[in-house]
Parts: C-alpha cells; sequence; structure tokens
C-alpha cells in the first residue's frame, strides 16, 4: 500500500489519482492510435475523450455519495470540495457510477453530433479496459476495494491504520484489486482485437459487457463490501453492484442479439 507517491509544498500527489490521470492519457493516446490507423477524427474522438473523463469523475463521485448519504448529510458542499478532509483531494469513488454517467454523455455527444453511437461505444470500450485495469492498480496502492480472508500464498496483508487493518486486522487478503487489474488488461486485449474483427456495430461494447458482468459475480466473492453496499431482494442478500452486473448483462446480449444480422455500412 502506498497512497501518497510524494508531495508538492503541502500538497500530496495522490497514487490513486495518478493512475487515473494515466489510463486518461494513454487512453487518448490509444484514440490517436485508432484514428489514424482508420482514417478517422482525431479531434471527435478527443472530444469523446473529454466527455467520458468528466462524466466518468462525476458519476462515480455521485454514486459514493449516493452509497454514503448518512456520511455527507448536512455537509453536502464535501461532494466535489477537494479540501474536506483537511488534506487536498476528494476520497470516494463508484466505478460504475462513473462508467454509467460516462456512457450516457457519450450517447448524449454522439446522438448530438448524429454519429453512430454504437460505433463510438465501441471504440471507447478499449479505453473503459484500460481504465478498469489501471484505476484497480490505484485501489491497490490506495488500500481500497480490498479482498476478503484467505490462505493461498499470494494473499496479502496491510498495514496498521489502513482501512483492511481496521476491518481484518493482518489476515491474508484476497488481492482483489490485483485480480481486478489483471482482468481490465485481459479486456483490453479482447475490445482491441474485436476493434480489428467487429462484424457489426454494437459487437465490441456488447461483448465487454457480458464479459464485465460475468467477472464482476465472480468477484463479488472475494471482495470486501461496506454494509451501505447491501440490499435483500427475495430474500437473498446481494451487493448493489451484483445487481448491476446482471443489469449490464442482459444490456449487452439485448444489443448483440438485435444488431447482429444489420450490416456495419461505413463508420
Amino acid at each position: 500500500m502506498y497512497p501518497e507517491f510524494f508531495h508538492i509544498g503541502p500538497f500530496p500527489v495522490r497514487a490513486y489519482g495518478v493512475m487515473l490521470a494515466a489510463a486518461f492519457f494513454l487512453g487518448i493516446l490509444y484514440l490517436r492510435y485508432l484514428a489514424k490507423r482508420d482514417n478517422r477524427s482525431f479531434e471527435e474522438l478527443l472530444s469523446i475523450s473529454y466527455v467520458t473523463i468528466f462524466g466518468g469523475v462525476i458519476g462515480a463521485r455521485l454514486a459514493y455519495v449516493l452509497f454514503h448519504l448518512d456520511d455527507f448529510s448536512g455537509r453536502w458542499t464535501d461532494t466535489f470540495n477537494p479540501f474536506a478532509s483537511g488534506q487536498f483531494g476528494i476520497a470516494g469513488m463508484n466505478l460504475y457510477g462513473g462508467v454509467l454517467l460516462a456512457m450516457i454523455g457519450i450517447a448524449a455527444y454522439a446522438r448530438l453530433k448524429k454519429l453512430r453511437i454504437l460505433d463510438i461505444f465501441d471504440i471507447i470500450a478499449p479505453t473503459l479496459a484500460l481504465g478498469i485495469a489501471l484505476g484497480r492498480i490505484g485501489c491497490l496502492l490506495n488500500g481500497c476495494c480490498f479482498g476478503t480472508p484467505c490462505d493461498l500464498p499470494w494473499g496479502i496483508s496491510y498495514d496498521p491504520g489502513s482501512i483492511p487493518y481496521s476491518v481484518y486486522g493482518d489476515a491474508h487478503l484476497h488481492p482483489a484489486q490485483i485480480y481486478s487489474a489483471l482482468y481490465g488488461f485481459g479486456l483490453f486485449g479482447l475490445t482491441h482485437v474485436l476493434i480489428k474483427k467487429r462484424k457489426f456495430f454494437g459487437q465490441v461494447v456488447s461483448i465487454m459487457l457480458m464479459v464485465e458482468a460475468v467477472f464482476r459475480v465472480a468477484i463479488e466473492h472475494v471482495r470486501y463490501y461496506e454494509a451501505e453496499m447491501f440490499f435483500e431482494i427475495a430474500g437473498l442478500e446481494i451487493t448493489y453492484n451484483y445487481a448491476i452486473g446482471i443489469l449490464l448483462f442482459s444490456t449487452g446480449l439485448i444489443i448483440y442479439i438485435t444488431q447482429k444480422n444489420k450490416p456495419q455500412g461505413p463508420s
């Protein structure tokens, strides 16, 4: 765990923020590569990347606040106040909240510019996968999104004073962040290959959504969640992310079935 890399004066440079910035930067470079390879407008893709970045950050923060309403009651300005904790920075993000608002923003921008929405989603899909990979490395360095106890040889423990230590002490835990990071890199590779070989618009994003849903259901069994992230349905207690995973799979399947027989045509 290494939450802060260094300080610039009184301001810490946080590992999670650095990894997010790296994901955004590499994502833009990837879009530049695609634009050159496929003779697309890089300026257009760059604008979409800005929508993705701002939508992702805002959505991730708003979703975190939504799941921790009691913590923010009476001090709603702390939602985006970087000095609220007495230190510079905003702590607390929810991945799916960021993905959801980013995709809404992308769809709105594509419609405004009269672009094919599913084509744009396909192009953006690898950058989202890259964001998952690097973001989870940031989680590992930050000490959040950690796993549950295990007796595996690759289990990791955390230092006193960290959030995982406050929950499980010095027990060895599943390195859930590493699992997720490796998955993210694998998803990036998969979507990159699919972009080259896609047969219809929406093929890449639909497969990405279904793969993400399966992984989310699997990782739920080895990852710790706060009580606020659980709810009960039909006598079964599940996390909100689990439920969202089911929704993602259904959405991906619908896109795949409804689009697979449509001709691709020009982008």
